[in-house]
């Protein structure tokens, strides 16, 4: 399994739930990460793109917080720099933050942040 491989087995995961909790289709990656070929790294800039922003973003109100990010991480990963700076920058305030290692983690994340049961018991 990879990061990638991880955040693909969530989003299959999210999509299993999806007709009971509607707003589970709101949940959406941030391509701001990876490999790409200059050309596109070059273009991704151009259009927004921005190093440090987290993978997946939870766009639903939980009071008090305004949304959910999570970063997904693999095996001795730990936060970049500029991930580190954007959670700062942003706060604990206004967004809960999740760094998951599974997707089964950040199902539960999502889970526990929207009070869906069947996402805080997956396996």
């Amino acid at each position: 399994m990879s990061e990638h491989d991880n955040q693909v087995a969530l989003f299959n995961i999210l999509a299993l739930y999806e007709d009971k909790y509607p707003v589970l289709r709101w949940i959406f990656a941030i391509p701001n990460g990876g490999k790409r070929h200059p050309a596109t790294a070059v273009k991704l800039k151009a259009e927004g793109v921005k190093a440090g922003v987290w993978d997946i973003f939870v766009p639903i109100v939980v009071a008090p917080f305004g949304g959910m990010f999570i970063e997904m991480k693999f095996g001795s990963n730990k936060l970049t720099p500029n991930q580190r700076a954007f959670r700062e920058e942003l706060g604990d305030d206004a967004y809960d933050w999740a760094i998951c290692y599974s997707a089964i983690e950040a199902a539960h994340a999502i889970g526990e942040y929207l009070d869906i049961p069947e996402l805080k018991e997956c396996e």
